[in-house]
């Protein structure tokens, strides 16, 4: 007889290690997000930049100069800013699909693999249903004729 704690221990070992090892479970879906908001930090980081970049640019030039050259380094650089934050989201987006469609492969590979270690015994009755069917005869109505409006 089983002792009640070996009957319920996996065939693997459940470790941190073990996992971390041998991929079975993958921590990269919560790994994603801090990357994700590390990344966004140094946009931020970026776009502090480029609006000191700007302040600087107006008070080096003077005060009617400075503020015309200032205005476009600073909407430029929040556009730039934008941009990098919207691709920084779709890239970070694509990582977390690849992970979830691969985890979903791994998923029906386990199903499949169980399908095939059991084979299902099929009915007759479900047998006779897969057989082609045999064309109707026709029909010993006959079709009325259609009346010609042009006549």
């Amino acid at each position: 007889m089983k002792s009640p704690r070996s009957a319920t221990r996996p065939d693997r070992p459940n470790s941190v290690l073990w996992n971390l090892l041998t991929l079975e479970n993958l921590m990269t879906g919560s790994l994603v997000h801090l990357v994700y908001w590390f990344g966004l930090g140094v946009i931020a980081l970026g776009g502090f930049g480029a609006v000191g970049g700007a302040v600087g640019l107006a008070l080096r030039e003077g005060p009617l100069m400075g503020i015309l050259a200032a205005i476009p380094v600073a909407v430029a650089g929040l556009l730039v800013i934008s941009a990098l934050a919207i691709v920084w989201r779709s890239f970070c987006e694509f990582y977390v699909i690849v992970i979830q469609i691969g985890e979903d492969l791994r998923v029906l590979r386990r199903s499949a693999e169980a399908d095939m270690a059991a084979p299902r015994a099929v009915p007759a009755a479900a047998l006779s249903e897969t057989l082609p069917l045999v064309a109707p005869a026709p029909s010993a109505q006959r079709r009325r004729p259609v009346a010609d409006r042009d006549q």
